[in-house]
């Protein structure tokens, strides 16, 4: 079972609909706002700015006013906006204060657009029904404006596709699935407020194009034919036009909108939203586990998430199935008292009594699990995908091809031309007053077409995501001493295939093809870019589909910073054990290119960006890596573990940050460095346990915009080396509950964050394929975020919203390194085992 699909029961579906039916005889919905701040009633919410656009990233679909309706966030962004589909750097709203009136039942929220001089007020009042949403302008319209500013409320479109629109009970249809609109162009007036030069550019290179509505009325319902998502908007006001954000962008949603009259201040839009009321409406409870099971003689947790008003069975069942399609009961267990967490209760199910191996279901409350294995193995086949297919897809420089299928042919041969001083970028790149390099802005720099990967979704060459790649893909060799060899790659033919095994470990052929960059730049320009390279067009960065395609010239980003420089020293001291008896002469390169790095940025260290000055943790963390791979790259060499030894106090006061990477120094250190570190460890644990319990999951909390499957990856790693270390301080249930939580025992739905990997897994991600709703096998997707104050989300069948979605080349390698924990940690007991029968 994956409960985030829109896979119904077909008798839940009749109970639903049932109950939908005679809610024409109750009293009708009335909302109220909770003490979080939101308005809601059973089975609706309603959410005005509890969340707000991105000062980065502009338009995420998760702001102003949000529906959520039986447990799916069915629509955002209701805020007065400028063009019928705004994308995502088009101007959006600045939020001024929002309030939340408990006695009036009232959520109110000043907007503004400065550069045009207009303000105004949301609000949205409960109502029978629903709620009435109206705007008031602080002064009417400047003429400038009319026609173009008008209140927009987008809805999701993995929801709404394939299903009905009704027009004013007149004008029937069916969204499309695929964008089918007629377009026109808009061009911009005389007064406008000039935009950031990329924002410029892209319209130009557009044409200044927008659509046409598929349709226009006084109301408009949406899935009529669907209990679970049918709503019904209608306006007092101007006429609601409904349009197909996907004609500009294929991550846009349906939009419905009304213009603002000219002349009209109070109620110059008045909407009346009704979502479609279930009367005693509950969740289904959500079984989430490992969907690539459990070891034999290790623990096996499932979490059940539950409605608040779900009258939870003590029991729940395990049942095994047999090779002619039956299941059949083999334990039957409590589960733990349901605890609140967010929105949701959880409850746990213990079945670590079961150890034969089998395929099994849990089956609990009428729902039932996807199928998963009991098996000494469960482990050993999770992370070859992400090595040999994703990382594969995601190299720069060569063409990568699987069987029949090519992947992309060879990108960015031009690379790379110098990017110009004083210069903003729209992925957060920046360059400084200076550009740290002897070549002009607009100059090409030879040498850079080599190695590397692209980073995510897109196709940028980020510094930091290469530095944490290679670092995990080497400390994942030297650790775990990988031997698989799928994967053929030929750097001077630029050639990558998979499936194709070439002699050498492929973890090996990804760490040369990382360094292969790294040392490019250093070459080019004597250090490391501050950022990467990256196309400067948002023509080129939204493009998706084979990088080949993509011709006009990246930039590289020069300036130099020390967090650069030390990022640098330490993913080619990290890469030189690795290369070494693989390619000795590259191997040298990097420790040599590692050492003159070390000893330039420890002589004349080059300026913190302003941006990172607050973070002197993050300084130390950086320094300290530096010193550590250098010392072991060189058998514990000096000046690098005197300087090891210089930051070892300061690790131990950051043991939550990077401290626990001083396990790895101290084997070349004295004795008594041993006994300061377990005294620092056996401090720490209490305080880890306490915050890991106060989460359903055991696990680090999402609690960012950004989900944190990579920030569980490199706990479950964290726990390894120590349990590895101290193995009477932690134990290795650990990292197993990290690899779980991956794995499928999350909150929201139960599908793998690893795309392909589990019986039922994230098949829509943010990648390079994701026009065409697809996924790269191996990649693993942020995760679940809370949309404030407490509802959390993972989409499962939608892919756009790069928060939940987006595949990093960092989370993988993470991954690579945290399976082989789990893994490892498997194999160890099972060889004590048959080591003590032998006995």
């Amino acid at each position: 079972m994956v409960f985030g699909s829109r896979r119904i029961p077909l008798l839940m579906l009749l109970m639903m609909m049932t109950l939908s039916f005679a809610a024409f005889g109750a009293e009708p919905m009335m909302m109220k706002v909770t003490g979080s701040g939101y308005l809601r009633a059973r089975g609706v919410s309603i959410m005005l700015y509890d969340d707000n656009y991105s000062p980065v990233f502009f338009d995420q679909k998760d702001a102003a006013l949000q529906i959520i309706l039986h447990g799916h966030r069915i629509a955002t962004n209701g805020s007065v906006r400028l063009m019928p589909t705004p994308e995502q750097w088009d101007l959006i709203p600045h939020l001024d204060g929002r309030q939340a009136d408990k006695v009036h039942n009232r959520l109110t929220a000043n907007a503004s657009y400065p550069g045009y001089g207009l303000s105004y007020q949301v609000v949205v009042s409960a109502e029978p029904g629903g709620v009435r949403v109206s705007v008031n302008m602080d002064k009417p319209l400047s003429q400038i404006l009319v026609g173009r500013a008008g209140y927009n409320l987008e809805f999701l479109p993995s929801i709404y596709e394939d299903k009905s629109y009704v027009v004013d009970n007149k004008v029937f249809g069916i969204l499309p699935r695929y964008p089918e609109d007629r377009m026109t162009t808009v061009l911009p007036k005389p007064g406008d407020p000039k935009q950031v030069w990329y924002v410029e550019q892209w319209h130009k290179a557009t044409g200044y194009t927008q659509p046409l509505p598929l349709a226009t009325g006084k109301s408009m319902t949406l899935a009529a034919e669907d209990p679970l998502d049918r709503i019904s908007v209608t306006s007092d006001t101007g006429p609601l036009m409904l349009y197909d954000g996907r004609d500009l962008a294929q991550n846009g949603w349906y939009v419905l909108r009304t213009l603002i009259p000219a002349g009209k201040t109070q109620d110059a839009v008045v909407w009346h939203i009704r979502p479609n009321y279930i009367p005693g409406w509950m969740r289904p409870p959500m079984i989430a586990h490992s969907q690539v099971g459990y070891a034999e003689d290790f623990p096996k947790v499932a979490v059940i998430e539950l409605d608040r008003h779900f009258d939870a069975p003590k029991t729940a069942r395990l049942l095994r199935l047999s090779d002619d399609g039956t299941f059949n009961e083999v334990f039957e267990g409590p589960i733990s008292k349901p605890t609140p967490w967010l929105r949701y209760d959880y409850a746990k199910f213990d079945f670590s009594l079961v150890r034969d191996p089998g395929l099994y279901a849990i089956e609990y409350a009428g729902e039932r699990s996807d199928v998963f294995p009991i098996a000494k193995d469960v482990y050993s086949h999770t992370w070859q995908t992400t090595l040999d297919c994703f990382l594969a897809a995601q190299m720069d420089h060569v063409s990568v091809r699987d069987a029949y299928h090519i992947w992309h042919g060879v990108p960015f041969l031009n690379d790379a031309v110098q990017a110009p001083p004083n210069t903003v970028h729209f992925d957060g790149y920046r360059m400084g007053p200076n550009t740290d390099s002897p070549y002009k802005a607009g100059q090409h720099i030879p040498g850079l077409n080599v190695g590397g990967w692209f980073d995510a979704g897109d196709f940028d060459n980020d510094a930091y995501g290469q530095f944490a790649t290679i670092e995990n893909l080497s400390l994942a060799y030297t650790t775990f001493h990988m031997k698989w060899d799928e994967l053929s790659v030929d750097e001077k033919s630029r050639k990558v295939v998979m499936h194709r095994p070439d002699g050498v470990p492929d973890v090996v052929e990804q760490v040369e093809h990382g360094v292969l960059q790294q040392l490019a730049q250093i070459h080019a320009v004597g250090h490391p870019f501050a950022d990467g390279i990256q196309s400067p067009y948002l023509k080129e960065y939204t493009s998706v589909g084979d990088a080949a395609s993509i011709k006009d010239d990246r930039w590289a980003w020069t300036t130099e910073n020390s967090f650069t420089d030390y990022g640098g020293v330490a993913a080619l001291a990290a890469a030189v054990p690795v290369l070494k008896g693989w390619n000795d002469p590259l191997a040298k390169e990097c420790l040599d290119a590692a050492v003159k790095l070390w000893n330039r940025v420890k002589a004349h260290p080059a300026p913190v960006p302003r941006r990172f000055r607050g973070f002197a943790r993050f300084q130390a963390a950086q320094d300290w890596m530096a010193a550590l791979n250098l010392m072991i790259a060189t058998n514990g060499g000096e000046p690098y573990k005197k300087r090891v030894e210089e930051l070892f106090p300061t690790m131990l006061q950051q043991f939550r940050f990077q401290g626990w990477t001083a396990v790895r120094a101290l084997p070349y250190l004295p004795a008594d460095y041993r006994t300061r570190f377990e005294a620092a460890l056996k401090a720490y644990m209490p305080e880890l346990d306490r915050q890991l319990d106060a989460t359903p999951f055991g696990v680090p909390p999402s609690r960012g915009s950004w989900g944190n499957s990579e920030q569980v990856a490199n706990f479950g790693t964290e726990m390894y080396f120590l349990h590895e270390a101290f193995p009477n301080i932690v134990g290795p249930e650990y990292t197993l509950r990290a690899a779980n939580y991956l794995l499928g025992t999350h909150p929201v739905s139960s599908e793998s964050y690893v795309a392909g990997i589990g019986t039922a897994s994230k098949l829509k991600t943010y990648s390079q394929n994701r026009g065409d709703h697809s996924y790269i096998p191996g990649g693993m997707i942020p995760g679940y975020i809370i949309i404030k104050p407490d509802f959390p989300e993972c989409i499962t069948d939608f892919g756009m919203l790069w928060f939940e979605d987006e595949t990093t080349i960092s989370a993988a390698s993470s991954w690579v390194l945290e399976a082989n924990a789990a893994e490892t940690i498997v194999k160890q007991l099972e060889e004590a085992a048959d080591s003590n029968a032998g006995n």
